[in-house]
């Protein structure tokens, strides 16, 4: 049984930090993309940024040179640091985990909140 736990989240002054950890248990193949989503209130959930078990990265625009998403493969585990947080970084954000030799086993976490406050 796989199982994804995010952790890290709280809450923040407009331009500050956070880190936000995802861990994976259980057995998964090494071929994988670990990702980080988010939903605010009343809106669609949205990609922030993955990574795949070769080190191939990819961003939001809105998160762009401000989020770095990293990985500790012996861990696995995938953190993603948030620097410059604006308001409407607000959110709860979801660790994914896609993993299987087409990436065909999805696993979700129960998400983390991130506040961001003026």
């Amino acid at each position: 049984q796989v199982h994804v736990v995010e952790s890290g989240g709280g809450s923040v002054q407009f331009g500050g930090s956070l880190r936000l950890s995802c861990a994976a248990s259980g057995s998964i193949f090494s071929g994988y993309v670990m990702g980080w989503y988010r939903q605010a209130p009343g809106k669609q959930r949205e990609s922030v940024a993955a990574i795949a078990s070769g080190g191939g990265t990819n961003y939001a625009d809105s998160v762009k040179g401000r989020f770095t998403i990293s990985r500790d493969n012996a861990k696995k585990t995938v953190y993603l640091q948030m620097n410059s947080l604006k308001i409407e970084d607000t959110a709860v954000y979801y660790c994914r985990l896609r993993t299987g030799l087409r990436l065909e086993y999805d696993y979700w976490g129960q998400g983390t909140q991130v506040t961001v406050s003026s």
